[in-house]
């Protein structure tokens, strides 16, 4: 199967030198993109920002803000089978982007902020590939897991508990809950990204073996 993986975060530039962000280490994407070459997938990545050397044998493509990794996905789709969208996408950007740096004052300062590009609701309704989302929580995670499941237009979601400090963002070790459109539910409990990754992998190729059987 081809996968497109994305991971990490995006960057939405203020001025020169500041950018919103957020915590995304892009480690458990990058796992997912491993633990697909390990099981002889092609896998092209899509990364934003991160500290981590791309899994051997995987087509990386690098970008920064929501807006090229939107467009990157785009791109992408165009000839895959499954799409994994593990990276952490800001939800909002500044309305401007100065010129020039920003310079400090003795008094309140405030940014307007837009939508960012919805890279999920942005894919065609109809389509000959697999989708799988992430939903970061930090309260209410398989409410708010199944809606983003049914509202985005997914076929599988993932979903992690922000709450816990000793998982998720930043840290080596994840547990995730899986959501399919079928209304079935799945947990992977606690383990390093790689073991959470490898099982997340057999998961998604199942699923989308049966979507895609037409292509199989």
């Amino acid at each position: 199967m081809k996968f497109v993986i994305t991971a990490g975060p995006t960057r939405e530039p203020i001025d020169p030198v500041r950018f919103l962000s957020n915590r995304s280490s892009g480690k458990m994407g990058y796992a997912i993109a491993a633990a697909a070459i390990e099981a002889n997938h092609e896998v092209l990545l899509i990364s934003g920002p991160v500290n981590l050397a791309a899994p051997a044998g995987a087509r990386l493509v690098s970008v920064i803000t929501s807006d090229e990794m939107c467009a990157a996905v785009q791109e992408a789709v165009l000839d895959c089978d499954v799409l994994v969208m593990c990276a952490a996408v800001s939800d909002y950007k500044p309305a401007r982007v100065a010129e020039q740096k920003i310079k400090k004052r003795d008094e309140r300062f405030s940014l307007e902020l837009i939508p960012a590009c919805d890279i999920l609701k942005s894919l065609p309704p109809s389509r000959n590939f697999f989708v799988v989302g992430f939903a970061a929580e930090t309260n209410d995670v398989e409410e708010h897991a199944r809606a983003k499941l049914a509202t985005k237009n997914c076929d599988m979601m993932v979903a992690n508990d922000l709450s816990d400090p000793n998982i998720g963002m930043e840290s080596d070790e994840n547990a995730v809950a899986i959501f399919s459109r079928s209304g079935e539910s799945e947990e992977i409990s606690r383990a390093s990204k790689k073991i959470v990754a490898r099982a997340l992998v057999k998961k998604i190729r199942a699923n989308a073996k049966k979507v895609l059987t037409k292509k199989f």
